[in-house]
């Protein structure tokens, strides 16, 4: 069992302004529940604000006045929620981190549950909206999303797409965030042999303002998934998935060529065969083609593997606008 940790709520948010104060009361009544039982020292409220152009920061600022838990984060402009996650994260000294969207369909009175899970043992704790109120247009892809993350990865979990996880904060010193990859923080962490799990959660129909994602978000997911698949399965040795398919093509081109040229030598040394002329032939420059795509393939392998072993400088995720606010709301024994 976990000795009593501090928790901090990470709210990644673009254009909630009416759903704020709503959501710190629900988060803070939750918690301080969680505080009373002595089940953790204290918590905060991190706030980082992806862009917003509708008053959202405002509401941010007043809020860190009011409440000394409440911290908040404004970007320059809007990187995306993988990287406004990011930035949040690398803020964060609690030992344990929760996150959930802005929007209020995530009910913060399911924050003690994914404690639980954390404080027996789990390292990352995924939501499950089992009972989903949205649209069927945003179910039926994340249905076929999640099937295709499970089957590819071997992580199994019904929802991949929840944005209502909880963590250990150290799983964020070796997972990092960029691009769209915040919906695979339980994979990436997986690979790396964290302990992966979920819990069915509670899903609100949303109160104000409309969903930020659209189709895009379906061909983003499809090769985001193609980029995970790559770096959980090959990351350190990607000569074995790129070389393996360039010495398959290269291994058919040459299979044909040898074809191509044993047909063209019978049919000039025996009698009888009608003469094989190479350039006539469309199979020759299908094969031409295989070979050099192979060999190239398996050149970008051995490149490949070269990148892997020297270490990149890591950028920034975003440049960071303003910070307000500060410090951990409510200890045992203060109030």
């Amino acid at each position: 069992m976990t000795s009593a940790a501090c928790v901090t709520v990470v709210v990644p948010l673009l254009n909630e302004q009416p759903s704020l104060r709503p959501l710190h009361h629900a988060i803070t009544e939750s918690l301080n529940a969680v505080v009373d039982q002595g089940l953790i020292r204290g918590f905060e409220i991190l706030f980082v604000d992806d862009g917003s152009r509708d008053g959202s920061w405002e509401t941010i600022q007043e809020l860190t006045q009011e409440h000394p838990g409440t911290r908040g984060i404004r970007l320059r402009r809007n990187f995306g929620k993988a990287a406004a996650l990011a930035t949040g994260f690398e803020t964060v000294t609690s030992e344990f981190v929760i996150t959930m969207d802005a929007d209020l369909q995530d009910d913060p009175k399911e924050i003690p549950r994914f404690l639980e899970q954390i404080r027996g043992g789990a390292d990352v704790v995924s939501g499950w909206k089992q009972v989903r109120n949205d649209p069927w247009h945003k179910t039926l892809p994340s249905a076929v999303f999640n099937f295709l993350v499970s089957k590819l990865t071997g992580v199994v979990l019904h929802d991949h797409n929840c944005g209502f996880k909880a963590y250990r904060r150290e799983i964020f010193d070796e997972v990092k965030l960029y691009g769209e990859m915040h919906r695979f923080v339980p994979v990436l962490a997986a690979a790396k042999g964290w302990k992966v799990t979920e819990i069915v959660v509670e899903h609100h129909a949303r109160p104000f303002g409309h969903s930020k994602y659209g189709v895009s978000r379906i061909i983003k997911g499809f090769l985001d998934l193609l980029t995970i698949y790559f770096l959980t399965g090959f990351a350190q040795r990607p000569l074995h998935l790129i070389g393996s398919a360039g010495l398959l093509c290269f291994s058919i081109g040459a299979i044909g060529l040898t074809y191509l040229t044993g047909a063209w030598i019978v049919t000039r040394v025996f009698e009888g065969f009608e003469e094989v002329h190479l350039h006539e032939k469309a199979l020759f420059y299908y094969c031409i083609t295989a070979v050099l795509l192979g060999a190239q393939w398996l050149a970008a392998g051995l490149l490949a593997e070269l990148i892997t072993s020297i270490s990149r400088r890591q950028v920034p995720p975003a440049s960071v606008a303003d910070i307000a606010g500060g410090t951990i709301s409510r200890t045992v024994g203060q109030e």
